[in-house]
């Protein structure tokens, strides 16, 4: 049974940090590329960063130079390090394959981790 569970959210204050993990069963980590994804109250899900099978990193621009992925394979769990905050980073997160999962014709999502970063 497939599952991906996000922790590690939480409520902070502008400038802070958090570190987010995404616990995987089910799926390999190791042999999939794996993203982070978020969606703000009333917006679309949007895509944050992607992390190679190998450990190249790619970034949304709107957090390029705050906010790390990283990924244990040992323990088949994939982090994301948020630092320098802002409000606008608002969002409930979520880990997934890229391309997303898909079990039978629905995409699969997570229940996610609520990030609140106050001003």
């Amino acid at each position: 049974q497939v599952q991906l569970v996000e922790s590690g959210g939480g409520l902070v204050q502008s400038g802070g940090s958090l570190r987010l993990s995404c616990a995987a069963s089910g799926v390999i980590v190791s042999n999939n590329a794996m993203g982070w994804y978020r969606q703000a109250p009333g917006k679309e899900r949007e895509w944050v960063v992607t992390i190679s099978k190998g450990g190249y990193t790619v970034h949304a621009d709107s957090v390029k130079g705050r906010f790390t992925a990283s990924r244990d394979n040992a323990r088949n769990t994939v982090y994301l390090q948020m630092n320098s905050l802002k409000p606008e980073d608002t969002a409930v997160y979520y880990c997934n394959t890229v391309p997303i999962l898909r079990i039978g014709y629905q995409d699969y999502w997570g229940q996610g981790t609520q990030v609140t970063v106050s001003s």
